[in-house]
C-alpha cells in the first residue's frame, strides 16, 4: 500500500461531490499540497472548483493515472460501475486507493472491491451522513471501511474536512454502505411517522405548530428537522429549485435497505411504507412536468389520502408569492 497521500482526485460533482470536493480543495491548499485534481460528466460543474485551484482533467483515466487518492461522488450502483470499468482502463492500480462515497447497495459495494483488490488497489467504503447544506459546511457524518492501513492514509481528509466525525466500522467496505442503509431507512422511517403525525395535528385543529414545538422542546434532532422539512416547504421546492436531497435518489437509498433486509431473511415493513407514499410522489412529480421534490414528499401523499391537498399552506403561500 502506498505511503503517500499528497496526489488527490475526485470523480462525480454532483450537489454533495461538489460541496466535499472544496472542502478537499482547500484542505490541500492550506497543506501546500498539490491540487485536487476533478473529473465529471459535464466538465462545468468543476468551475467552481477550479476557482479554487483544483485541476480539470480531460478523463477518469488521466486522474487515476495522476493520483494516489481518489474519491467518487457519483449518484447511483450503476454509475458507480461505469465509473469502476474506466478506472480499471488504467493499466497500473498498484498501491492505489479509491474512497466511495456513494450510497449504493452493500452488495455493490463488495463486488467493487473485489475488482479493485484484484488490481492491487483498494477501495474504502465512505457514505456520508447529511444532506448538501451539511456537505458544504463540512459537517456531515461520515463511516469509513475497508483495510486499515488504507483508513490510516486516507483519515486526514475526514474529520475537521470533509465531515464533523467519521465512524471507522469495519475493514470490509460493504459494513460502511449497510451502516449508511440502515441510517437512510432510520430517516425515511421518521420522516413517514412524521408526516403522518403532522396531517393528524392538522386535520384535529391541534395544529402544525403546536406538534412542531413539541418536536423541538421534546424530540430534538432528526424527529423536529423532519418535522421542518415539511412544515417549511423544503419537500415541495420552489418550482426550478433544486432540492435537499433528490426523491429518485431517496428512493433508490430504500429500495436498498429493503433488500439488503430481504437478502437476510427480514423486512423493514416501516420503510416499505415510506417506499410506496414515495413512488406515488413521484408520479405526482411527473404529473407537474417533472417537478423537482425532496426525498421527504412523501408527506404530500400522506396529506392527500388524509383528503388535503399535496402543497401545504406554506407552500401555497410561497408559491403565490413568487
Amino acid at each position: 500500500m502506498s505511503q503517500t497521500s499528497d496526489r488527490v482526485g475526485w470523480i462525480g460533482l454532483g450537489s454533495m461531490g461538489l460541496a466535499m470536493a472544496g472542502n478537499v480543495q482547500k484542505h490541500l491548499q492550506r497543506e501546500r499540497k498539490p491540487a485536487l485534481k476533478i473529473w465529471n460528466r459535464t466538465a462545468s460543474r468543476g468551475e467552481p472548483l477550479v476557482a479554487l485551484g483544483a485541476v480539470s482533467c480531460e478523463s477518469i483515466a488521466q486522474l487515476v493515472a495522476q493520483c494516489d487518492i481518489v474519491f467518487i461522488s457519483t449518484s447511483d450502483d450503476a454509475a458507480l460501475v461505469g465509473i469502476v470499468d474506466q478506472v480499471l482502463s488504467v493499466s497500473d492500480l498498484a498501491g492505489k486507493i479509491f474512497v466511495d462515497t456513494t450510497t449504493v447497495h452493500p452488495n455493490t459495494t463488495k463486488e467493487t472491491s473485489n475488482r479493485l483488490t484484484g488490481r492491487n488497489a483498494a477501495l474504502i467504503a465512505a457514505p456520508v451522513f447529511g444532506a448538501t447544506p451539511a456537505a458544504q459546511s463540512g459537517s456531515v457524518l461520515m463511516a469509513m471501511s475497508g483495510p486499515s492501513d488504507a483508513v490510516a492514509i486516507v483519515a486526514p481528509f475526514g474529520k475537521g474536512v470533509i465531515a464533523r466525525d467519521v465512524m471507522v466500522v469495519s475493514d470490509q467496505p460493504e459494513k460502511a454502505t449497510l451502516l449508511k442503509t440502515l441510517g437512510n431507512f432510520i430517516v425515511a422511517g421518521t420522516m413517514e411517522i412524521i408526516g403522518e403525525a403532522q396531517v393528524l395535528a392538522e386535520k384535529s385543529d391541534l395544529g402544525s405548530d403546536t406538534l412542531e414545538q413539541l418536536l423541538a422542546l421534546n424530540f430534538p434532532g432528526l424527529a423536529h428537522s423532519s418535522s421542518t422539512r415539511m412544515t417549511q416547504g423544503v419537500y415541495l421546492p420552489g418550482k426550478g429549485e433544486s432540492p435537499w436531497s433528490s426523491l429518485n435518489l431517496g428512493i433508490k437509498d430504500v429500495q436498498h435497505g429493503i433488500t439488503a433486509a430481504e437478502d437476510v431473511g427480514t423486512r423493514l415493513k416501516v420503510a416499505e411504507v415510506a417506499l410506496e407514499n414515495m413512488v406515488r410522489a413521484k408520479a405526482f412529480s411527473k404529473a407537474q412536468g417533472d417537478r423537482n421534490l425532496d426525498s421527504s414528499a412523501g408527506y404530500g401523499i400522506i396529506r392527500q389520502d388524509a383528503g388535503l391537498d399535496f402543497e401545504n399552506a406554506f407552500v401555497k403561500k410561497r408559491d403565490a408569492d413568487n
